[in-house]
């Protein structure tokens, strides 16, 4: 019998590996169960994704779009330099505070390069992708920097559940972008411990 012809299944199987590992983890993960979970034959998924590696790397490329759309999605990167630092820390601030599941998926899939080669490649393009977006603003190795310093920032909150203070990432962004303090929202300098102007000044 001829196969059926279903031009959405690769994708139904990708985001019902997305979901397999959000709810049970990368440990979780297996043709068979992501096969139940997209409601498709075990052979579909072991035709489109021949090893889990193949499935895990595209369900990595689909959720790495986070944080990345949520950049794009806002007004940062045309925003004037001397507000990229704030910028940056608001959207990450928003990023962090919207689906925690989505954001905790995101990084678990990120950090399996660890153990799996496969995924290396897929986390070196979020990486170079984000980069390249803000480099257009600041210049390449800053762009990279600024890359590290965000996914540092991400990792201790998620890993420590510390609460992100967006005031201390803006701070920390706009010395790696030109050594000046974060503004507030007003566009001021914002005062740090033992930084304030004397009275009169």
């Amino acid at each position: 019998m001829a196969r059926r012809y279903d031009p959405e299944r690769r994708q139904r199987i990708i985001d019902a590996a997305i979901r397999v590992a959000g709810e049970k983890g990368i440990g979780g993960l297996s043709h068979r169960s992501v096969a139940a979970e997209a409601d498709v034959p075990l052979g579909s998924t072991t035709y489109h994704f021949k090893t889990l590696d193949e499935l895990l790397v595209a369900a990595l490329r689909q959720a790495n779009e986070g944080f990345a759309k949520a950049v794009e999605g806002s007004a940062v990167l045309e925003a004037p330099r001397s507000r990229l630092a704030a910028g940056l820390a608001a959207v990450l601030g928003e990023w962090l505070a919207g689906d925690r599941t989505g954001v905790e998926l995101e990084y678990e899939l990120y950090l399996a390069a660890l153990r799996r080669p496969a995924l290396r490649p897929v986390a070196a393009e979020w990486c170079a992708g984000l980069a390249a977006g803000l480099a257009c603003r600041t210049d390449p190795v800053t762009a990279r920097a600024l890359v590290a310093l965000m996914d540092g920032i991400c990792l201790q909150v998620l890993l420590t559940d510390a609460v992100y203070e967006e005031g201390y990432a803006r701070d920390m962004l706009a010395r790696v972008i030109d050594g000046a303090p974060g503004e507030d929202a007003d566009g001021a300098a914002a005062d740090r411990p033992g930084e304030r102007g004397a009275p009169g000044t």
